[in-house]
């Protein structure tokens, strides 16, 4: 009895330092420059899960935006994410692609490989001078554009980081414009399904993010979610991370409250 309640201890204890540990490694707060914010939101299927991102400004005023989803869940999922964070960090990323990027973190995975794990991962770069956005993919969805008139998907999918030894990546750029949003997020909120076993997928995420309004990006999170929640009626299957980057319409300035 006491040799099981050591280890249940030993189990809470090294959960609560992985918990601890997830928060060290997502940004502390939303990120705003000139003419644009950026948020993001986490919810875990566990205490802990496999879920990671950031965003930061590069050393030449652009905005890097990173997301990531590790096979499987729980513990192993999330130490699996630490070391995935720590690769990306140590990644030398201003002058260099997302797909370039990509690459490199692949290759890096792939030096001491961890069986039966890999990671979907993406990486966006956006230009505050120009509004523009360069994006590639390994293995999640598609990142959805939000804009006036309505809802769409950008760029295409790649190959999952870590599984492969050799992986090519795609970077696929495009214009944005003043008021428009953009939506990364892991497959939990793709594949959240109904109690009759249906997803709501990228056409129903999609409509939904059309009819909410993103001009307060955390409300708009927030909304989302509880949207899915409804869908779903509160049943959970796997962990959910969003940012959203959205550029300021004419007018509005960082100060705004």
């Amino acid at each position: 009895m006491q040799d099981t309640e050591k280890v249940l201890g030993f189990t809470d204890l090294a959960v609560g330092e992985a918990c601890l540990l997830q928060k060290l490694l997502l940004p502390r707060e939303p990120l705003r420059g000139e003419n644009f914010e950026v948020t993001y939101l986490v919810r875990t299927y566990t205490e802990v899960g496999g879920d990671f991102l950031d965003y930061f400004m590069l050393d030449d005023g652009k905005l890097a935006i990173y997301m990531g989803d590790v096979v499987g869940k729980g513990l192993p999922a999330a130490i699996y994410a630490a070391l995935a964070v720590g690769t990306l960090r140590s990644i030398k990323k201003t002058g260099h692609g997302p797909a370039a990027v990509l690459a490199e973190f692949n290759k890096c995975l792939r030096v001491r490989p961890v069986q039966s794990r890999y990671c979907a991962c993406q990486y966006a770069i956006f230009d505050p001078a120009t509004l523009k956005i360069c994006v590639a993919n390994a293995g999640l969805p598609l990142p959805l554009h939000l804009y006036a008139g309505g809802c769409s998907t950008l760029g295409e999918g790649g190959l999952p980081s870590g599984l492969f030894d050799t992986a090519p990546y795609e970077e696929f750029s495009f214009q944005l414009e003043p008021g428009d949003a953009v939506l990364l997020a892991t497959d939990g909120l793709f594949e959240a399904t109904d109690q009759s076993g249906n997803q709501l997928g990228t056409p129903r995420l999609s409509d939904l993010c059309a009819m909410l309004d993103y001009a307060r990006p955390d409300r708009f999170l927030r909304s989302i979610f509880r949207a899915i929640e409804q869908f779903t009626g509160g049943a959970k299957s796997d962990d959910m991370s969003a940012i959203v980057l959205r550029i300021f319409p004419p007018g509005e300035h960082a100060s705004r409250d």
